[in-house]
């Protein structure tokens, strides 16, 4: 099979269910050239060399102006488009926005933040199963794990630790999906999926610069209101940096945890016996374990792509040219048999445990420490409260992206909802 065949069948929507023996096939060739001019990479090493290499950059204005061209049908006129945020950004801007980011976020300027948040991550947990066992309070029964649980977790702590209301989930829910399908190569060209993006970007911009104009002058303890007063020793963030950087969070924050619930509990379901594990709860490590497992085993963010090569690289054997644009497939890395023992197989006790989970280098993944928690809390109590949980298909149907990656729909049956257990974690 020919790299770019291979790589149109990992695009492809109908194989999204199981792309890691296409992974496994991609492997074998380390750095592969597809036939859109894209090199793929796809073995760990080779993929960690590149996320610390500053050869290598995120910053789409450094594409040749040949592949920024417009698509054949796109619109004459693109909206205002706002500045790069801190994904798409190489230093020094990425580090000036990733330190007034973390000023307000986390240690050691707001070392609480997080371990504040955890009280509030249990109670939108515990409510959100409440509202099942009260939907459901006897005998057996059908639930949707994502559309009935593992989206309104995290849009609750997301909205809590922006300062965004909850019930303004509807005008931003269909633009957060649309910014998200910017990022699937399986939906047009590069530039045509970037137009496309900047519109519900431009959007939700909009709709923070309303939030952002009522929080002057009466601030809150929220994420918002922190970015706004910005951080020693930088000056603030420009508005439309801010902007740009409010809907990142919300988006990433989200999306991606909806996707690491709902890709969890589908394994944690193929796998009885760590489900029983976690039931019983008398492990404490154990649910920490399982996320990182977890992460490595069956990620949400499967690749990063968009890369850009500002210099000819050489590597396993290959040389990526000057200008060409990268895609690390860092779910192959992480199940690359050349670094991880056995990696095929799901192994919360596995150690140690090195992965690409949350990716690497500068862009590592910041809400990271935010998304580990609301995982083990959430995956933790629903093993502890649903009763006799199974698959009703599997695999489940997926969304379309090949990265982040999820169910679109996790149907269960259970036998009933357990009471909630006071304090649990």
């Amino acid at each position: 099979m020919t790299p770019s065949s291979l790589w149109q069948q990992i695009l492809d929507a109908s194989n999204r269910h199981d792309p890691y023996p296409l992974f496994a096939e991609l492997r074998k060739t380390p750095v592969a050239r597809v036939e859109d001019g894209t090199y793929a990479v796809s073995t760990y090493r080779e993929i960690v060399s590149l996320l610390h290499d500053p050869r290598i950059s995120s910053d789409l204005r450094n594409l040749p102006a040949e592949n920024d061209a417009p698509s054949a049908g796109a619109p004459a006129e693109a909206p205002a488009r706002l500045p790069a945020n801190l994904i798409g950004l190489d230093p020094p801007e990425h580090d000036r926005v990733r330190r007034l980011l973390t000023w307000s976020f986390g240690p050691p300027h707001c070392p609480g933040r997080i371990d504040g948040m955890i009280p509030g991550v249990l109670a939108a947990v515990t409510s959100e199963i409440d509202d099942l066992a009260g939907a459901h309070p006897s005998g057996a029964s059908r639930i949707d794990i994502v559309d009935d649980f593992a989206y309104a977790v995290p849009v609750t702590v997301i909205c809590r630790l922006l300062g965004v209301p909850r019930e303004d989930e509807p005008r931003f829910r269909d633009l957060s999906t649309e910014i998200i399908r910017g990022a699937d190569p399986s939906t047009g060209p590069l530039a045509e999926r970037e137009r496309r993006r900047d519109v519900s970007v431009a959007e939700l911009g909009d709709y923070f610069g309303q939030l952002l104009d009522a929080r002057r002058g009466r601030p809150g303890d929220d994420l918002l209101s922190g970015l706004l007063a910005g951080g020693a020793p930088d000056p603030p963030m420009s508005r439309e940096e801010l902007l740009s950087n409010a809907v990142l969070l919300l988006v990433a924050g989200h999306e991606t945890t909806t996707n690491l619930i709902a890709n969890g509990m589908l394994t944690l379901l193929r796998h009885p016996d760590v489900l029983e594990r976690l039931r019983r709860g008398d492990e404490p490590g154990l649910p920490a374990r399982v996320i990182e497992e977890l992460v490595r085993h069956d990620p949400v963010s499967q690749m990063l792509a968009n890369r850009i090569a500002l210099d000819d690289i050489e590597i396993a054997g290959t040389t990526i040219p000057r200008g060409s644009t990268v895609v690390l497939v860092l779910a192959s890395g992480s199940r690359d048999p050349g670094f991880v023992e056995d990696p095929d197989r799901f192994d919360p006790d596995r150690a140690p445990n090195e992965h690409l989970g949350f990716g690497g280098g500068i862009h590592y993944c910041f809400g990271a420490p935010l998304a580990r928690p609301e995982g083990r809390i959430a995956l933790t109590e629903l093993a502890r409260r649903l009763e006799n949980p199974r698959l009703v298909t599997d695999p489940p149907p997926y969304r379309s992206n090949p990265s982040p990656r999820g169910p679109r729909h996790l149907l269960v049956d259970i036998d009933g909802v357990r009471p909630r257990a006071a304090g649990s974690r």
